[in-house]
C-alpha cells in the first residue's frame, strides 16, 4: 500500500489513516511533521521533500496525509492511490472542534484550544485560498493524477474503507 490522503484541516485524513492501517499495516507520516518539524514557522520546502522522500525509501508500505500540495505534488508519482477527502467545510470544522488532544502538536489541552478559533477561521477560508493549502490547489493536484484515486465528500464513505 502506498496511499496519499489530501485534504483540508479536519477532513479526516488522520481519522481514515487508522482505517487504512487497521486494514493493512503501513508506516504512516503526517505532513505536519515534516512542513513544521516542531517549529511555529514552516521549514524550506526543499528540506521537508527530502524528508519525505527519505521516509519512502525506508519503507515498503506507507500511508502520507496531509494539506500540502507543494509536498505532495513531488512525490505524487510514488502513490499508488490518491485519497482526497472533501466533505465540505461545516463537517471539517466539527471534526475539529471535536478533536481530541494532539500532544506532538500541543503541549497542553488547553493550549490546542487556544488555537481553535484560529485553526477555524484557517478551515472555513479553504474554499478561497489560493495557496498550497486550499481547494483550488488541491483540486488542481487531483485532477492531474493519472492513477488511481478517489474523492470521498461524505464521512459516511469513509467507513466502509
Amino acid at each position: 500500500m502506498k496511499v496519499i490522503l489530501l485534504g483540508n484541516a479536519g477532513s479526516g485524513k488522520s481519522t481514515f489513516s487508522r482505517k487504512l492501517l487497521a486494514r493493512e499495516p503501513a508506516a504512516c507520516l503526517s505532513l505536519d511533521t515534516v512542513a513544521f518539524a516542531g517549529g511555529p514557522t514552516r521549514r524550506p520546502l526543499a528540506d521537508s521533500i527530502a524528508a519525505v522522500r527519505h521516509f519512502i525509501a525506508a519503507h515498503e508500505s506507507w500511508i502520507i496525509e496531509g494539506c500540502y500540495a507543494d509536498i505532495l505534488e513531488s512525490i505524487l508519482a510514488e502513490c499508488e492511490e490518491l485519497i482526497f477527502l472533501n466533505p465540505g467545510i461545516e463537517v471539517c470544522v466539527a471534526h475539529c472542534r471535536a478533536r481530541p488532544w494532539e500532544p506532538e502538536k500541543f503541549p497542553s489541552p488547553e493550549a490546542q484550544n487556544e488555537n481553535l478559533d484560529n485553526l477555524i477561521d484557517w478551515v472555513r477560508a479553504y474554499e478561497t485560498r489560493e495557496d498550497e493549502y486550499g481547494l483550488a490547489r488541491h483540486r488542481q493536484l487531483y485532477n492531474s493524477f493519472r492513477g488511481k484515486k478517489r474523492e470521498l465528500q461524505d464521512p459516511a464513505d469513509y467507513v466502509g474503507v
